[in-house]
């Protein structure tokens, strides 16, 4: 008998999970002691074990947000911060764990590999386990390996970058992530080389009652150019699980860096993640972010045009589903002359879902002949959910061009007629809209990457995740 629809969709890729079955797994909560054993787990020199208790000592001065989502449900006495699985980092995939190697492989990430991508990192809890770059790519002088290796394989190259571009005193969940950081991924492109394929980490969550705190430095030198993918999921748990990553990107002048987001994280997870960009002169950075599952979110990017001519544009789209809220949006900072920034976001709220807009907008007195677009669309599927959109703008000069544009709505019950006297069913003609909704961030992605979005959706509108 052939299964139904929703029965299919009911067999989330995303949702499976293994044993808990660790190697290493630190003892919940967050102490001085904890994270001097993470640094000496990790076999780290000592100037990132001085990171790292500086920012202890940040996070317990620093007050928890009083804006934004309740966290009162974050306990960090109830979350282990460091998970090592039964895995050491490997760069020939039969040689990864087979367990580890069958989540991957689910997740579509091989394939993805062979098919698509120049270079591919894939992180399980605390740590990285497997890591590739072509090597055409390592002849052209590029590096990419994971974050830990690159503390020890480039030390005075990440001593320049880290931590300059998000501050450990930035705000609580960034000092908390700079006390136990674990994983991640580094990449340095050289002055000139232009990568036409796309590198990806993948960063999968399985223990319950834990954290990811992966660390993602990014430098693109001079005239350099680069398309980052980034992918997250985790199963679902009955317990609070906790992301706070953290990503810097350094674009010089002239270069250019597309950096793509797909979350999926579970309706367990407190998504805390730190995300910011500093350009240079001449030099342009497009985000383009997906946000699903989580149960609550608070992710907002941000571009610093410190050098003329630099822009940057942002398009993203959340979807909020019974039990979630989901507070993301976009930060921009105009330093630069003749910076310019465009803004596109759209969320999407159902069951009692809420989805808020929050974005900071500054253009600061230097800044002149800047142009800036912001547009955010929220679309409600009833009317037990909700959208919000909180803009702050500050322009600190007068020659500039800017524009602010918000709209919030349900779904247009004549669309759907429409749709149906045309011989789609009402759930078809939902997902329709939906998908037409969003196609402004899946038009942005590669191919591959966009019908692994409209799966998602599908499966939010079928109430599958998570």
């Amino acid at each position: 008998m052939a299964k139904t629809k929703l029965e299919e969709l009911n067999t989330n890729i995303y949702d499976f999970k293994n044993a808990d079955n660790y190697d290493y797994k630190i003892e919940k909560g967050l102490s001085k002691e904890i994270v001097e054993e993470i640094s000496k787990q990790k076999n780290e020199p000592s100037w990132v074990l001085d990171i790292r208790l500086k920012a202890l000592k940040a996070y317990n001065k620093l007050k928890m947000p009083t804006w934004g989502p309740d966290l009162s449900e974050l306990n960090m006495n109830d979350i282990a911060t460091y998970v090592r699985p039964k895995a050491k980092i490997e760069s020939d995939w039969n040689d990864v764990p087979e367990d580890i190697k069958n989540t991957f492989d689910k997740l579509g990430i091989p394939k993805a590999e062979r098919e698509y991508l120049a270079g591919v990192g894939a992180q399980y809890d605390s740590e990285v386990v497997y890591h590739s770059i072509k090597e055409e790519l390592t002849k052209q002088g590029v590096i990419y390996t994971d974050f830990d290796s690159a503390i020890k394989e480039y030390p005075d190259l990440v001593k320049k970058y880290f931590t300059k571009c998000v501050p450990i005193f930035e705000h609580k969940f960034i000092a908390l992530h700079y006390a136990v950081f674990s994983g991640g991924s580094f990449v340095y492109v050289p002055k000139g080389v232009k990568l036409e394929m796309p590198l990806q980490s993948y960063f999968r969550l399985n223990s319950p009652e834990s954290g990811q705190f992966e660390h993602t430095l990014i430098i693109v030198d001079e005239g350099a150019s680069l398309h980052f993918i980034e992918g997250c999921s985790a199963p679902k748990y009955n317990k609070v699980n906790l992301h706070a990553g953290c990503v810097e990107l350094f674009v010089k002048d002239n270069a250019y860096l597309r950096y793509s987001t797909i979350e999926n994280w579970s309706k367990n997870m407190m998504n805390l993640n730190t995300k910011k960009a500093i350009l240079e002169t001449n030099a342009k950075v497009d985000w383009i972010s997906g946000s699903f599952g989580s149960h609550i979110s608070m992710l907002y990017p941000m571009s610093i045009l410190k050098g003329d001519n630099s822009s940057t544009e942002y398009t993203g789209i959340s979807f909020a589903g019974k039990g979630q809220n989901l507070d993301t949006g976009f930060k921009v900072v105009h330093i630069g002359k003749n910076t310019s920034s465009v803004v596109s976001s759209r969320s999407i709220s159902k069951n009692g879902g809420i989805a808020t807009y929050r974005s900071l907008v500054r253009i600061m007195p230097k800044a002149i002949n800047s142009k800036c677009s912001v547009s955010c669309d929220g679309l409600m599927l009833d009317d037990i959910s909700r959208s919000d959109t909180i803009p702050v703008n500050d322009v600190q000069n007068n020659q500039v061009s800017f524009s602010h544009e918000a709209k919030i709505g349900k779904i247009s019950e004549k669309s759907i007629f429409y749709l149906m006297s045309r011989g789609l069913s009402e759930e078809d003609a939902k997902a329709l809209i939906v998908r037409g909704f969003a196609s402004p961030v899946s038009r942005q992605l590669p191919m591959e990457y966009a019908v692994e979005m409209n799966r998602l959706i599908n499966l939010e509108l079928e109430g599958c995740i998570g």
